[in-house]
């Protein structure tokens, strides 16, 4: 199989965008990550962690995310190939960059391949227990949105199970917080919003009700609630509703280059 055989039509933005706009249309596209063009040339990604870096760094003071542009917060997060290479290549590849795959010809974008599709488009064998990460991060919900922020950003994650003792209370994702720091950017003065954001903790902006599987799970159950659901990870736990680890889009990616 080719990358040419299950490449997509990006979401693209203008670098000239605000990151307010980006915001919205990643919320009605209901994606994570944007192309980035200007004057029909390609430019780079633009991730829903980069708004998210983007909009919590003291940097850019004040201004809020509909002042500030796409340009600032442009990633070159990917791998270009070309419409023949091997699907397997590519995805070693991607796995290798941690980024999504771009798919060139004639320096023209023909489209491109995340982990949506390596999911919707592979026969995934096995189950959850094989590909899940076995000591996830975890949070409580007292703890700091900032301190969470920085967390994602150091780890390269976009999500972390919520959890109180040894039960899950919920879900807090790099999306949570970029809409919370947008909304603080957008009604907080200036001058107040240091302050409010240290208040800020997770229990104001976590998901509650998260959806979990379980080890005995088949990874291809667990990819399509993945895909139905729009969601990036799943807590998985025991017969006794423990959290025993976490699997994600990209562990599941990770799973099938192994």
């Amino acid at each position: 199989m080719e990358v040419r055989d299950i490449m997509t039509e990006p979401i693209c933005i203008d670098k000239a965008d605000t990151l307010s706009h980006a915001l919205d249309v990643m919320e009605k596209k209901g994606t994570r990550r944007l192309l980035v063009t200007h004057d029909d040339k390609f430019l780079g990604i633009l991730t829903m962690r980069n708004i998210t870096k983007e909009l919590g760094t003291r940097k850019k003071g004040s201004k809020p995310a509909s002042s500030l542009h796409v340009a600032t917060a442009v990633s070159d997060n990917y791998v270009k190939v070309f419409p023949d290479t091997k699907l397997t290549d590519a995805v070693t590849l991607m796995v290798k960059n941690e980024g999504v795959i771009i798919v060139f010809e004639n320096e023209q974008v023909l489209g491109w391949i995340t982990p949506t599709e390596l999911l919707d488009r592979n026969n995934l064998d096995g189950y959850v227990a094989e590909v899940m990460q076995k000591d996830p991060i975890v949070v409580s919900p007292a703890e700091r949105v900032s301190h969470v922020r920085r967390l994602m950003l150091d780890n390269n994650i976009g999500r972390v199970p919520v959890v109180e003792g040894d039960k899950l209370v919920g879900m807090v994702t790099e999306k949570d917080i970029a809409t919370a720091m947008r909304s603080f950017r957008d009604i907080v003065e200036g001058s107040k919003q240091d302050s409010r954001i240290k208040n800020l903790i997770v229990e104001d902006i976590m998901k509650i009700g998260v959806k979990t599987v379980y080890t005995n799970t088949p990874t291809s159950d667990v990819a399509r609630l993945m895909l139905q659901e729009n969601i990036g990870g799943v807590p998985v736990v025991n017969l006794e509703e423990q959290m025993v680890g976490f699997v994600t889009r990209r562990s599941i990616v990770n799973g099938l280059v192994q």
